[in-house]
């Protein structure tokens, strides 16, 4: 299923895989940094307390991680539908393996989209597959350009990304979600543009977590 709401050997994608996944972790302090500073006060006595905080993050935390970075990369005009939906694919794939126990495996390339998606016909009368088509389409060919382009072309796969949303749009039964669908599917290239631009600048950023200075003992 796709955003209603990775783990990889050593490939060409794990450097962008493993940024998407920082990416979540370091949202906890990006966006709610004033609820770790509480917690950080309430655990004086334990470095460790905050710490398991800032790891145990959240779909809550991290989808407001992805929306707010989304924002700043984005017009003021852009539609707000569209940005919680983008925010949403992102947080979703941040959180799931490419070999998860239940839900839909993150693909670990764009070859393993085509093998699925376009080798038969049979998926593309079902307009959840054509949904989560358009969206690992999406995914790797926006925030993960970078490690797709060595071996893919990026505007074909992005072409197809697009008719994949189109295709889920017309078979949509709920009309403000085929309108949603069918935006994304013409905006598909912007939306493809800012998801790279995103993944490059969280790539330059450290992702150090400090732990917080033990008090001072008090002299008697």
């Amino acid at each position: 299923m796709m955003p209603a709401s990775t783990d990889l050997g050593i490939q060409p994608e794990v450097t962008g895989r493993a940024t998407l996944t920082m990416a979540s972790r370091h949202g906890a302090s990006a966006i709610g940094w004033s609820t770790h500073e509480k917690a950080t006060r309430a655990h004086r006595g334990s470095v460790m307390g905050p710490l398991r905080e800032l790891l145990a993050i959240d779909h809550r935390q991290t989808l407001e991680f992805f929306v707010l970075r989304l924002q700043d990369l984005s017009e003021p005009s852009v539609d707000r539908q569209e940005l919680l939906y983008n925010a949403s694919l992102l947080a979703h794939y941040a959180q799931v393996s490419t070999q998860p126990d239940v839900d839909v495996p993150a693909p670990a390339n764009l070859s393993v989209v085509f093998d699925h998606f376009v080798g038969g016909t049979i998926l593309l009368h079902d307009r959840l597959m054509m949904e989560t088509a358009g969206a690992q389409c999406l995914l790797l060919a926006g925030f993960f350009e970078d490690q797709m382009r060595r071996r893919h072309n990026i505007r074909w796969y992005a072409e197809l990304g697009a008719s994949f949303f189109t295709r889920a749009a017309r078979q949509e039964r709920s009309l403000h979600k085929a309108r949603l669908l069918d935006a994304i599917a013409r905006r598909f290239e912007p939306w493809r543009r800012r998801h790279a631009q995103l993944s490059r600048e969280l790539r330059d950023q450290p992702y150090l977590l400090t732990p917080p200075t033990p008090p001072t003992p008090r002299r008697e």
